[in-house]
């Protein structure tokens, strides 16, 4: 019996002898662990009212209670960093997690690497699970569409850090490629060459890096070539969505001689693929020059002129900033980390200039 001891009490005793954990609230509520977690830190918005009810019964039922003093005192750091991958089947981010991993083993830490396929609510339920795994911190390649609510985790001080995507403000560390400095580069190169047009082939503006190569290449081409810049968005990445994007860059640019910049390696296969098809041949047609120095561009018809991206790199910074901030100072102020690009010049943009 236990005299003058409350129900509330019974439970808290019964809880602690049955070391009930969220594991068992998760399996018997039939929800997950990560929204057990976020439930307990009343975060409610991606949350039914049905499944806060039965939550709530269960909890009480099992007499469940998470040991705040454990989480808030942690004194030991799990040795674990938590890796958020918007497209892991980028070449781009097979070469960042190789930067990462190596990293982590010098200071010796594990991995734990998600991939969210550019979907904003798998971004933030991976956040969350990995937090609610004690995670020591995050290098996040964001999708760009959670700003609101990574400026929460800002706000509730989580060690993140933005790996290639930065966001529209300043909440983080950001660690990406000077794609600014390049871009000007690259424009200067196609102009010296002789071309009189340049159009930017690229994806719609969904994330940071994005944005910041399209506003880079409207500032070169406007100082550079003293024209209104041409943006051409590839809607979708299928050879059918390119073709009418050059034919109309052709029609707008008749009489020129045109060259295309593509912001990343996916669209340059694209418009690859898409000359192909049409039947126009570089550098002569059409010069091009892309983003991303991946193996297949150095093989296509001699060689197509890349920027070069210090993607390795990008994965090391960003593991040594997460070490700065855990073991040196985690109030630093955030700052964005630019690594520099090279040009490789190639056959796709080597012309004959008349001079």
């Amino acid at each position: 019996m236990f005299f003058g001891t409350s129900y509330l009490g019974v439970m808290l005793m019964y809880a602690r002898k049955k070391n009930i954990t969220i594991v068992d609230v998760a399996a018997k509520a039939g929800v997950s662990k990560t929204t057990i977690s976020r439930y307990l830190n009343g975060k409610f918005e991606f949350m039914s009212s049905a499944s806060r009810e039965r939550i709530a019964a269960v909890i009480e039922e099992l007499g469940y209670r998470p040991n705040n003093l454990a989480r808030g005192l942690k004194s030991k750091h799990s040795k674990l960093l938590g890796v958020v991958i918007a497209d892991i089947t980028s070449p781009f981010s097979s070469i960042l997690l190789k930067g990462i991993s190596d990293c982590c083993e010098r200071y010796g830490y594990g991995v734990l690497i998600t991939n969210t396929g550019d979907d904003p609510k798998k971004e933030r339920e991976y956040i969350l699970s990995m937090i609610d795994q004690h995670v020591d911190g995050i290098i996040l390649n964001t999708t760009g569409k959670n700003q609101e609510f990574l400026l929460q985790l800002a706000k509730d001080d989580v060690p993140l850090v933005l790996a290639d995507r930065p966001l529209a403000v300043k909440a983080f560390d950001t660690v990406r490629t000077a794609d600014r400095e390049i871009t000007f580069t690259a424009l200067g190169h196609l102009r010296e060459r002789g071309y009189t047009s340049v159009g930017l082939f690229m994806e719609p503006l969904e994330n940071g890096t994005r944005v910041c190569r399209c506003n880079a290449y409207q500032d070169a081409y406007r100082e550079i070539f003293g024209k209104m810049p041409q943006v051409y968005f590839i809607e979708k990445l299928e050879e059918a969505a390119v073709i009418p994007l050059l034919q109309e860059f052709q029609q707008d640019n008749a009489g020129e001689s045109r060259a295309i910049l593509t912001a990343n390696g996916v669209a340059t296969l694209q418009v690859v693929h898409g000359m192909k098809r049409l039947g126009l041949a570089f550098p002569d047609d059409i010069g091009i020059c892309g983003f991303d120095n991946w193996e297949w561009t150095e093989l296509v018809d001699d060689g197509i002129t890349v920027i070069a991206q210090p993607s390795y790199k990008v994965g090391r910074e960003c593991v040594k900033r997460l070490m700065m901030r855990l073991y040196r100072n985690s109030k630093a102020l955030p700052r964005s980390i630019e690594l520099p690009c090279e040009l490789l010049v190639r056959n796709s943009t080597n012309r004959q200039v008349n001079r």
